[in-house]
């Protein structure tokens, strides 16, 4: 199976221009960033993702945004002798907000909660049976992770963390393991 996974918003701590004085206070443009999630994964497990989101910096400690999903996944299930059986696909898309606490300059810990549109079919190859619906349904997600944002210059991050699904609803788009990422935030 080939994968590749980017995600997570993060952001790059701004470095004050010299003759620019600090902003005590109100909303700051600056500190505003946008990232999100692209990941694809194909074999027996196929995921598809692509969540964009927005964030804002509050200060060096704080960050939160919140972004829209929209996730495909398909799963082939198989006899043990390898003979294919049916397979189930999925369509998501949904909401999601997240926070941040940065406990270290780079470090962070993440929570976002989501809340997705499933909708789906289960797909019967052998034996060949009429595709079977599978009813659409809200299906809530709490991801909780860590990771880092590694300054890539005065706007950017290169970012890396681990996610996991903590309320593992039975249609949960993430899986039952912890999941990887990698990406880059503006």
């Amino acid at each position: 199976m080939a994968s590749l996974f980017f995600c997570d918003p993060a952001f790059a701590q701004e470095p004050q221009a010299q003759d620019d004085p600090p902003r005590e206070g109100g909303f700051d443009p600056s500190r505003l960033f946008f990232g999100g999630s692209f990941g694809v994964s194909f074999g027996d497990y196929t995921f598809i993702n692509v969540s964009p989101q927005a964030g804002y910096r509050f200060n060096q400690y704080l960050a939160a945004g919140t972004g829209i999903n929209f996730i495909y996944s398909s799963y082939k299930y198989r006899y043990t002798n390898g003979q294919e059986y049916y397979s189930d696909q999925f369509g998501y898309a949904g909401l999601n907000i997240f926070g941040r606490v940065y406990p270290i300059q780079f470090i962070f810990l993440q929570v976002q909660p989501e809340y997705n549109y499933s909708w789906g079919k289960r797909k019967y190859e052998d034996p060949p049976l009429p595709d079977e619906k599978l009813d659409g349904k809200f299906v809530p997600s709490l991801l909780l992770g860590a990771g880092a944002a590694i300054p890539t210059g005065a706007r950017g991050a290169f970012i890396v963390s681990a996610q996991y699904d903590v309320l593992q609803n039975e249609r949960t788009p993430y899986g039952s393991n912890v999941f990887f990422s990698i990406g880059y935030n503006f």
